[in-house]
């Protein structure tokens, strides 16, 4: 495949089934390369990754103690989360097996997803002037209606996100997706397939996921809820958390009918572009290796697998310890072997006088992954009312803190000091290092 083979002036489908976490940097070359007339439908299904938006924060999408760990998918399927004497963490770069899984940021916006082998991903790219955000969304619910015995069951909700309404009666629904506060009349409504958009002058793009027939949905709450979220204000995109479940039908089976939309849709229906000529489909299969060695493609793979772009694209976010004036929200019970100088001196104080008191506590303001101010807790003898802040001289600890990248922490313990050794502990556990 080459650059002169990317849809001249007709629609062109791709359709690549492989296992990989780089879908990404294809559709973006197709996004730059493909003809401003063409349209392109690329179906594929990636290895396991979690894809978080364009604008998202890992530390609040992603628990990244669990999903740094090598082979967690294994051990949550044995019930397990700890890892190995020895046992060496996995991350972005390395040679990973089927059983890790990888983090990707994608250059779309949109919320978190997870990708295995039974969530089959859609891509349509088209002219801008045809572009709308229910129009292939709309494709792929007539696809799944033709599959399904009960049609209406599928349809497009108002966030755009491809919802399945089950009876609390069906034999489809799972006994533990039953809620015991439903009445018979109720119908549980779950998230099959969500969407994101990117836009460009010249073209524009909508990617959906359909969640097929994956085995890992009972880990999805454990992989995405991170431990630092309660103590994180982000500026970025939060994901909007939506109960989900597999529609229950074969790859194939969804490949070929939403394959069949899109040529019922496109051929013959040449007006929306030129006229009334009539339109012709090409359908293209291509494997990974194919892919991934066109040149373009090449170059983008480093700067997707690089941590920088997974963390540092991050934007601007605040941690604090304790409640503040800009962040209210109560926070977790705080580990007991903390220093005494992270508690209130009034432990009856409510979230609402801690933050309006400016209690103590650890705050930090992180900008693209880099700490860029902080204030802590004194934890020197007769000073535990203290606050050592970055306005405040030389102090060593804040020193060593500021302008370090959250994701080239290995260890908060080697930058605490011992005497910080469990506040170390704490903020591995929030923010995924070892423990």
């Amino acid at each position: 495949m080459s650059t002169k083979q990317v849809g001249d002036t007709v629609p062109l489908l791709l359709r690549r089934s492989c296992l990989s976490s780089l879908e990404f940097r294809p559709k973006h070359f197709l996004l730059q390369k493909s003809h401003p007339d063409s349209v392109i439908l690329l179906l594929y299904t990636n290895r396991p990754c979690i894809v978080i938006g364009r604008n998202q924060n890992p530390w609040v999408e992603v628990n990244l103690g669990l999903v740094n760990q090598r082979g967690i998918l294994k051990r949550l399927r044995a019930g397990s989360t700890s890892v190995a004497a020895g046992e060496r963490t996995s991350s972005v770069g390395e040679d990973n097996d089927v059983d890790d899984v990888l983090l990707v940021r994608r250059r779309s916006g949109g919320g978190t997803v997870f990708h295995d082998a039974g969530n089959v991903n859609y891509s349509v790219i088209c002219p801008p002037a045809s572009f709308d955000r229910n129009k292939h969304a709309e494709m792929v619910v007539r696809a799944l209606r033709g599959l399904r015995k009960t049609p209406h069951g599928v349809r497009v909700n108002e966030r755009h996100d491809i919802v399945l309404d089950v009876s609390p009666h069906s034999e489809a629904i799972k006994s533990h997706e039953r809620d015991t506060g439903m009445n018979s009349g109720d119908v549980r409504t779950f998230k099959i397939s969500g969407s994101a958009y990117k836009l460009t002058r010249t073209r524009s793009l909508h990617h959906g996921t359909c969640l097929l027939s994956s085995p890992h949905l009972p880990f999805l709450s454990q992989l995405l809820r991170s431990p630092a979220a309660p103590y994180i204000k982000a500026r970025g995109v939060e994901s909007v958390r939506s109960p989900v479940r597999n529609v229950g039908i074969s790859n194939a089976d969804f490949e070929d009918a939403v394959v069949a939309e899109f040529v019922t849709m496109y051929d013959g229906s040449r007006a929306e572009y030129k006229g009334n000529e009539k339109m012709k489909v090409d359908i293209e299969i291509i494997d990974a290796g194919k892919v991934e060695h066109i040149p373009e493609i090449q170059a983008g793979v480093a700067e997707l697998r690089s941590r920088d772009w997974i963390y540092a694209q991050t934007p601007q976010f605040t941690f604090s310890s304790h409640p503040t004036a800009d962040d209210p929200r109560p926070r977790p019970d705080l580990p007991a072997d903390l220093p005494s100088s992270f508690f209130p001196t009034d432990p009856e104080l409510s979230s609402a006088d801690l933050a309006d008191a400016n209690a103590p506590g650890l705050q930090m303001t992180v900008r693209h992954a880099e700490i860029t101010d902080l204030s802590i807790p004194s934890t020197e003898s007769g000073n535990s009312d203290s606050i050592i802040t970055g306005a405040v001289g030389d102090k060593s600890l804040v020193r060593s803190l500021k302008g370090l990248h959250l994701h080239h922490i290995d260890d908060w313990r080697t930058h605490l000091g011992s005497e910080n050794e469990s506040v170390g502990r704490w903020l591995n556990r929030l923010f995924g290092v070892k423990s």
